[in-house]
């Protein structure tokens, strides 16, 4: 590899700047340790170790320096965020609430790139398995979501209270960004005639109006729409 060390101090400044502007276009989901942030920059300090491993073509001291800038610019970031707050915004991120008072903030979803099925999965994660339990859900910087559940929903548990155990059903969901999921609508024993009186019954015309829809059995169609 014919290069010298002015060359490679371009490159890593390039490279550090696009690193910062890709983890902000992938979004928060998209890697879920630390900061997405932190995880690439460990990922490049890593590939660095393993040229000076397996490629001949490139000297100690060549990678030596490469490592020692880039742990300079990681440290010169970390300063920053401890120093100016402003700053920790634009390189670490921030929290979204992305359901609020039981609300699917869709605004939220679309600007974090995060879609109903990647928030379903994320919930479950928590233990959470119908949205219709949350009252706030917060998507950290980390790509987690953390969760404060309806009253309704929160301990003590029946068990706790020595009430009778109840049958668990699985919500099963019915429409997902104005599509309706015919599979899972057959499966919960229902057609297009009862869907669409349950969603005139919610003052909607047509599904395509309809964000989220959750059946649970015995309890009613949990439906958030596009215009709250």
């Amino acid at each position: 590899m014919n290069t010298n060390i002015f060359h490679l101090s371009i490159e890593l400044f390039v490279g550090f700047l696009a690193l910062l502007i890709i983890t902000k276009i992938l979004g928060k989901t998209q890697i879920t340790q630390i900061t997405p942030f932190d995880f690439i920059s460990a990922l490049v300090l890593g590939e660095l170790v393993g040229n000076a491993i397996y490629d001949k073509d490139i000297s100690v001291w060549y990678v030596l320096y490469a490592i020692a800038l880039w742990g300079m610019l990681i440290y010169t970031v970390e300063l920053l965020t401890q120093k100016f707050k402003g700053t920790r915004k634009i390189l670490e991120g921030k929290p979204a609430i992305v359901i609020r008072n039981g609300k699917l903030d869709r605004d939220q979803l679309k600007k974090n790139k995060l879609d109903i099925n990647q928030l379903q999965h994320l919930l479950r994660d928590k233990d959470v398995f119908s949205i219709r339990e949350v009252e706030f859900a917060i998507l950290e910087a980390n790509g987690s979501v953390n969760v404060l559940k309806k009253s309704n929903y929160v301990t003590p548990t029946r068990k706790d209270l020595n009430l009778t155990p109840q049958q668990v059903n699985l919500p099963i969901s019915i429409i997902l960004d104005g599509e309706v999921l015919w599979d899972n609508l057959s499966e919960a024993g229902f057609n297009e005639i009862w869907l669409n009186r349950q969603l005139t019954y919610h003052g909607i015309t047509n599904p395509e109006q309809v964000l989220f829809a959750e059946w649970l059995e015995g309890e009613p169609l949990f439906v958030t729409s596009y215009h709250l």
